[in-house]
């Protein structure tokens, strides 16, 4: 047994169900091999960065740690973006890397440098204390705030024989929300009429997803979700308040309550702007926050179970009426029902979703203009039904996402909503979906253009530059590699195109011809 292989038992101790990337020559050639002595699949893709998002979007659903692994210096480099969007997601993942030995030049690299700012630690394998490094690398990952930690791998140390050594074990201390805390949560709590409730993505386990569900129940608790954590409370639960983004849209619904309740909430999914909310906020979260955007009143660290247990002991019923929380989440959609030229991403979204949702699988959505009417239209009844990248929101997220995803359960379909701006810089990926025959339906926003960047020229009185992408003959390019594909440029053709593919067996892609029109009076209705 090498220490590759006892590098794998123990991801797969910790959750990780399959090793994405593009190998090298080195070290990482070894994990490869005892991943398939283990029954642990290896998945390539397109691009290193591809690796980290599959890595992550399997870390996310799962609740276990994700693992990629790459070459030295030019895959070290190329993974960054990947890192950076689980560094920022709060996904733990754990990332290999190939290393070249000091006394050489050529394609090295100081990895622990390029990671510094987007990885919680760096480490070097050693072949005397790789189990220890592997061990605490996990646990690094996984407590406190997850995220990416990185190992640097040299030529010949995880294909060694390990020495005789007691498996690593790690126990952190998690200190107790103080008397003055918790006093200071259950006062602002009991003197609150109309409580509302925001949930982030710290809490997409199902247990506090079923926590919060009943807590709503209970005390008649209206409930925002940040993007992330869509389906913790359903869409069509009678206290879904709508989708929470510290934008303008949500603003009659806070305008309403005396007080808002984080469960979960992470500022870095929140808009960049300037904190405005009149009533005050505490947090139960199972890490400290950052605080300079949102200006916490309390902020209840613990698990979120904890958290809600809290909130109950203090809450009694609300002055909430069900009826009017349904009616302000139905003014919300009705502010971004706008007509357009042609077809547009809000009807691509909602005929899409009337024919899919309910097949029991996931959606999976990019960055971009689309991302709008994807997150507030799309329906989710369970945690990390809807995958996004929010908190770096990197475009070319949606396809390798729906991969990562789709792999975990190949009977479950996954839908990638994406830009044609996103999946140009993973087109790659329609390969890897191929390759490995997955049930992974693409619907391309096509519009030939970077149209939320061209709205913010056109709000500043800009001209357009640079956001012109060109043609793309999606179907002709899915169909070279595998995948069937269809165009439509109607509602009529859409259906029929979604119908088809649906039907069909292994990944498809739509190419859905999209009039961008109103996407400028979209984007005000919802931000301000």
């Amino acid at each position: 047994m090498t220490v590759a292989d006892r590098i794998i038992a123990q991801l797969r101790d910790a959750g990780t169900r399959a090793l994405f990337g593009v190998p090298g020559g080195g070290g990482n050639l070894d994990l490869i091999a005892a991943a398939g002595r283990a029954g642990l699949p290896f998945v390539l893709t397109a691009t290193e960065t591809a690796g980290a998002l599959a890595a992550l979007a399997q870390a996310e659903v799962t609740g276990g740690v994700g693992a990629c692994l790459t070459t030295i210096g030019p895959g070290a480099s190329s993974v960054v973006n990947g890192v950076a969007c689980a560094f920022l997601e709060r996904a733990p993942i754990v990332v290999f890397t190939d290393s070249m030995p000091p006394a050489f030049e050529h394609q090295r690299l100081d990895h622990a440098s390029l990671f510094a700012s987007t990885a919680k630690r760096s480490h070097t394998l050693k072949a005397a204390t790789g189990l220890q490094t592997i061990a605490c690398a996990i646990h690094e990952a996984s407590r406190g705030c997850p995220g990416p930690v990185h190992i640097d791998c040299p030529a010949g140390v995880a294909g060694a024989e390990p020495p005789f050594v007691e498996d690593a074990y790690f126990t952190f201390d998690v200190d107790e929300p103080s008397h003055e805390v918790r006093s200071q949560l259950e006062q602002l709590v009991r003197g609150a009429r109309k409580p509302l409730v925001v949930v982030g993505l710290g809490a997409r386990r199902h247990e506090d997803a079923a926590a919060i569900r009943a807590l709503c129940a209970r005390h008649r608790l209206p409930a925002m979700v940040t993007y992330k954590a869509k389906g913790v409370v359903p869409d069509g639960d009678e206290w879904f308040a709508g989708v929470f983004t510290n934008a303008s849209i949500e603003q009659p619904v806070i305008d309403e309550s005396d007080l808002l309740i984080g469960i979960g909430l992470d500022p870095v999914e929140l808009l960049p702007r300037p904190w405005k909310r009149k009533p005050p906020i505490v947090v139960c979260n199972p890490w400290r926050v950052e605080d300079a955007l949102v200006p916490f009143a309390v902020q209840f660290v613990a698990p979120v179970t904890a958290g809600v247990r809290a909130i109950e002991e203090a809450r009694a019923t609300s002055d909430w009426d069900s009826a009017r929380v349904r009616a302000l989440v139905i003014e919300q959609r009705r502010r971004i029902d706008l007509e357009g030229d042609g077809l547009t991403a809000q009807r691509v979204v909602e005929v899409a979703a009337a024919h899919l949702a309910g097949r029991g699988g996931r959606v999976t959505v990019d960055a971009g203009a689309h991302m709008i009417p994807a997150t507030l239209l799309w329906p989710v009844n369970e945690p990390n039904g809807l995958l996004i990248s929010n908190g770096l929101s990197t475009m070319g997220f949606a396809l390798p996402a729906a991969i990562g995803a789709s792999l975990l359960d190949r009977t479950r379909p996954v839908v990638a909503l994406t830009g044609d701006g996103g999946l140009l810089m993973c087109a790659g990926e329609l390969l890897t979906a191929a390759r490995e025959q997955l049930d992974v339906m693409t619907i391309v926003f096509n519009d030939a253009s970077l149209s939320l960047i061209e709205i913010k020229q056109q709000a500043r009185g800009l001209p357009s530059a640079g956001v012109a992408l060109g043609a793309v003959n999606w179907t002709k390019l899915a169909e070279s590699v595998g995948v069937a594909a269809w165009t439509a440029g109607d509602e009529a053709a859409l259906e029929r195109a979604i119908r088809d593919a649906a039907a069909h067996a292994g990944p498809t892609l739509i190419d859905a011809r999209i009039d961008r029109s109103n996407y400028g009076a979209m984007l005000r209705a919802v931000r301000g």
